[in-house]
Parts: C-alpha cells; structure tokens; sequence
C-alpha cells in the first residue's frame, strides 16, 4: 500500500513540476523565437519576457463567448489543449532521466496525444460558430492528416532500428533516449542507416512547424485570410489558454525530436558526475532545444511565406512523406546489411 501511495505521490508531484517547467520554458521558447525572428529580419524585437506579459494581460481580461457558440465546448477545448500539452511531458525524457510515465509503447501513444490540442482547437473552432473559425478548423484537420504520416514514419523507422538491435522496448522514448543503457540510434546503426535517420531527422524537422503551426505551415490561423482564423472568436483566459498551450507544445514537440535524435548529455563528454553532472545535462539538453527551435522553427518561418492549403497538403504527402520513406528503407537495408540483432 505504501509503495502505491508512493508512487501516486510521485506521479502527482512530477506532474505539477513539469507543467510549471513547461509552462515557464515553454513561453521562453516563444520568447526566444521572437528575438530570433527579429535579428534576421534586421528588428530589434520584443524582450523576451514579453510572452509572460502576453499571457498575463489576457489571465486579467474576461472571455468573450459568442451568442450562438457552444459554450460547454468552446470553453473546455483550451483546458484540454493545454493538459495534453502538458501529459506529453510525462512520456519524454530529459538529460537522461526516465520520463515520470514512461514505459513500453509510449512512443506511439505520444503520436496519439500530439494530435489532442490540434483537435480541441478544431473543436473550439467549430463550436465558435464563427465562419473564419470553421474554416481555419478544417484547414487543421486537413494540415493534420498531411503531417502525421511522415511523423508516424519517422518514429516507427527508429524504434524499427531498436527493435532489430534486440532492445527489449523498442517504442519506448526512454530506450530511445538511451536512458538505462547508454546507447542512442546512431550507435546501433551503420553507415546506411545513418543516412536514414539524417533524413528522418529533418523530416521530423519539417514536420515541427506543421505540428505547431507556425509559418510557413500557419494556414488554419492566416490572419491575413481568416482574422485569426481557428481562435478568431477566443480572448482573454481561454485565448491565454490557447497561448500557453501553443508554447508548452513547442518545447514538448522539440523535446521530442532531442530526446530521439540528439540524446548525449555532456556529463558522458566531460566525465562529471552526480548533482554537477545533473545541472549540466539539464542545461545542456535545453540549450539543444534552442538550437533545434532555431533550425526547425525561427528560420523555416522567416525565410518562407505561408503555404496554401492545397500546397501543404502536396508537400507533406509528397515530398516529405517520400524523404520519410526513403529514410525507413534506408534504415531496413541497414538492418539487412548488419545481420539484424547486433546486440
């Protein structure tokens, strides 16, 4: 019984400490990412508290519901957006620490839960009974089926390459993440494979702003088409809702693709050990989300316009979909070649 309450304890207590750290990191991913986007566009920019000053305007201002919404939906699809955002922290692990909810298969269920706060923005957006937002959520849902496919290859072509290598759970991020063994993707596969997971790895990089999106991958939102598009109808908390959501989602989704393809710490590079080694994994694993932002998000989204929807759909299913492909048969033909287990 003690052992139980115990880990209730912990999960409870883990849960409330990483929504506090992905609240707060991730609205110092967006603040970040503004600075990023002025500096190459020759701007001086926002200062990077201005997300937190964002959000704290709307927590103070009252939320408007439009006399022929659904208000039972419109007003729970941004509680649920921000809790799945949130849940996904739960299942990744950081600086080489087990996740808190962690175990066999949580990779795919991951994949599952990326696509609940697109989903309660599509069911804000409907229930808003606003035109612009009905359009923008289907736009989602249509920018949704583009960009899953080749995030589904590029997870499955990993935990693939585990599998082959004898690991015992292969969809498990923690064994992705080398968590208990040490060992990362680029350490089971050859020379083809490595190729394969380069291509994976900007896949999932492209696949990023899609995820979260933002330019050029922003058609459900298009200001400049829907006046704000799937939230055109939102303000104040659940708008600040949404805002939160959006950033705690951003540093999950680029988590995500750290703890797959980039999962060294430096402790293992510079031999410190115990709290030291600690602190230093930590900052270091952030510092690989900002570089990953940088590449995957700030620059994609300020050297591009935005895609129309008809060209997004033909990029992701065909472009990026086949680059997808092309890294899984690689990471097979790697598997051939090496004999299959290695381990």
């Amino acid at each position: 019984m003690s052992d139980q309450i115990d880990l209730l304890l912990t999960v409870v207590g883990g849960t409330v400490a990483l929504a506090v750290i992905g609240i707060v990191f991730g609205l110092i991913l967006l603040g970040i990412d503004r600075k990023f986007a002025a500096h190459m566009q020759a701007r001086v920019g926002p200062p990077l508290r201005q997300p937190f000053t964002d959000v704290a305007k709307l927590m103070s201002k009252d939320s408007i519901v439009p006399e022929n919404a659904v208000a039972s939906v419109f007003n729970a699809a941004p509680v649920i957006a921000l809790a799945s955002a949130i849940t996904l922290l739960l299942y990744i692990p950081v600086a080489g620490l087990s996740p808190v909810l962690g175990g066999f298969g949580d990779a795919i269920l991951v994949m599952y839960i990326l696509t609940v706060p697109a989903l309660a923005m599509v069911a804000g957006g409907f229930a808003s009974g606003s035109p612009y937002a009905t359009v923008g959520a289907q736009r989602e849902m249509v920018t949704m089926i583009a960009y899953e496919f080749p995030l589904a290859v590029a997870i499955v072509a990993v935990a693939y390459r585990f599998a082959m290598a004898g690991f015992a759970d292969p969809f498990s991020l923690a064994t992705m993440g080398g968590v208990g063994t040490g060992m990362v993707i680029w350490d089971v596969v050859g020379p083809l494979g490595i190729i394969g997971c380069l291509i994976l790895l900007f896949v999932l990089a492209w696949v990023t702003p899609a995820e979260l999106s933002r330019v050029p991958c922003d058609t459900p939102e298009a200001e400049t088409e829907l006046c704000g598009g799937i939230v055109a109808e939102y303000s104040g908390r659940n708008l600040g809702l949404f805002y939160l959501a959006g950033g705690v989602k951003t540093f999950a989704m680029i988590a995500l693709a750290v703890a797959i393809f980039l999962p060294w710490n430096i402790s293992w590079f510079t031999g410190i050990t115990g709290w030291a080694a600690l602190v230093a994994d930590v900052i270091f694993f952030i510092l690989k989300v900002i570089v990953v932002m940088f590449f995957s998000v700030s620059l994609i989204r300020v050297s591009m316009a935005r895609f129309r929807i008809n060209h997004l759909v033909s990029i992701y299913w065909g472009y990026i979909a086949v680059a997808a492909l092309s890294g899984l048969v690689l990471v097979i033909l790697d598997v051939l070649m090496k004999g299959g287990v290695v381990l």
